[in-house]
């Protein structure tokens, strides 16, 4: 019995798999196996990513804007946006407190013109100092945040004529001193 004890012993000490010390390049590590001194090769041209989105980007809101669609935009843009864009799309977060520069305000004539298409693309892409968010956010939540910055645009420039007439009234109303 011991001698097999002892067989055994030694037939699973000389089993290891040493996958650590694998025979394998680094990425971009040099090499001589090609003439350009390097391990890997470049992708070819047009290559697709296995997992990448290829369906087509509407230039509009793909589904109707409900206040359920509102709430997830502001949960999303308050995590990802507001540390830069600021609670209030004004461009005052907390980054420009620390003295980075500031964001552009989602409240300007050109941001408020611009499509809807726009900042879904800026979200995916990213835009001067901006980085893509496309591994962060997605797709439904860039939308989300979209409608929010609608709705942020829509509370600092809403035409009078369409708000209800008692709001009209309170306006138009002598402050209470």
């Amino acid at each position: 019995m011991r001698t097999i004890l002892l067989s055994a012993a030694l037939l699973v000490a000389g089993c290891r798999q040493d996958m650590e010390d694998q025979p394998r390049y680094d990425p971009l590590e040099s090499s001589n196996q090609f003439a350009d001194g390097m391990s890997a090769r470049a992708p070819v041209e047009d290559t697709v990513a296995r997992d990448a989105d290829l369906s087509p980007v509407p230039d509009t809101f793909p589904y109707p804007v409900t206040m359920m669609l509102l709430r997830r935009g502001q949960q999303r843009f308050d995590i990802f946006c507001s540390p830069c864009h600021g609670r209030a799309g004004d461009g005052h977060g907390m980054i420009v407190e620390r003295g980075f520069p500031a964001p552009p305000t989602y409240h300007q004539d050109a941001l408020r013109k611009a499509s809807d298409r726009h900042f879904y693309d800026v979200i995916s892409n990213g835009y001067g100092a901006m980085y893509s968010y496309a591994a962060r956010v997605p797709p439904a939540d860039r939308w989300a945040i979209v409608a929010y910055i609608r709705a942020l645009q829509y509370s600092r420039d809403a035409p009078i004529a369409e708000l209800p007439e008692s709001l009209r009234a309170e306006l138009n109303a002598e402050p209470d001193r």
